[in-house]
């Protein structure tokens, strides 16, 4: 998939996203209604946003509690650097690791594990440590999601940034 490039992002793109979050059942007709855009403009940006990236999969935004994975764990990862590429392979066929950075620190990668209850973290973090080229892991339960994953407060900024040019 692409990376998404901020610059790729205009105010017409943020009033698109702001508005599919009020609405994400908004069709690209109801969308240039509200927006006061053209249905064909709405659309194309829409598939302009999928294809660069920038608006990503609708999956992201489930609940894994909903899907019974009530615990999530940050999992700090170091590896064998010449193991890099068998590395990635063995935690993307992990289904319960949902993400992976590459981190500077003492880690070399930190993931995002949702598992069904402790025991099941278990499980996960063994399957982790059997993946050639890892050599150990840190683990933190998360105890309460204090602030969600937001960006409404970035585009209504790219708005106001761009309304005073």
């Amino acid at each position: 998939m692409p990376i998404a490039n901020s610059s790729l992002l205009d105010s017409l793109d943020a009033r698109i996203i702001l508005a599919l979050d009020k609405d994400p059942e908004a069709s690209a007709l109801a969308l240039s209604r509200t927006l006061g855009v053209a249905r064909n403009t709405v659309h194309a940006r829409l598939t302009k946003l999928q294809g660069s990236g920038a608006l990503r999969s609708f999956s992201r935004r489930l609940d894994p509690a909903a899907l019974g994975y009530s615990l999530m764990a940050f999992l700090s990862l170091s590896i064998s650097q010449t193991r890099a590429g068998s590395v990635e392979s063995g935690l993307e066929a992990i289904p319960e690791i949902i993400e992976v950075h590459a981190t500077t620190g003492d880690a070399d990668l930190m993931a995002k594990v949702v598992a069904r209850g402790t025991a099941d973290l278990y499980r996960i973090t063994n399957q982790i440590l059997e993946i050639d080229g890892i050599q150990r892991t840190s683990t933190a339960i998360s105890v309460l999601e204090l602030l969600p994953p937001r960006y409404d407060g970035l585009l209504k900024g790219l708005l106001q940034r761009e309304s005073r040019s």
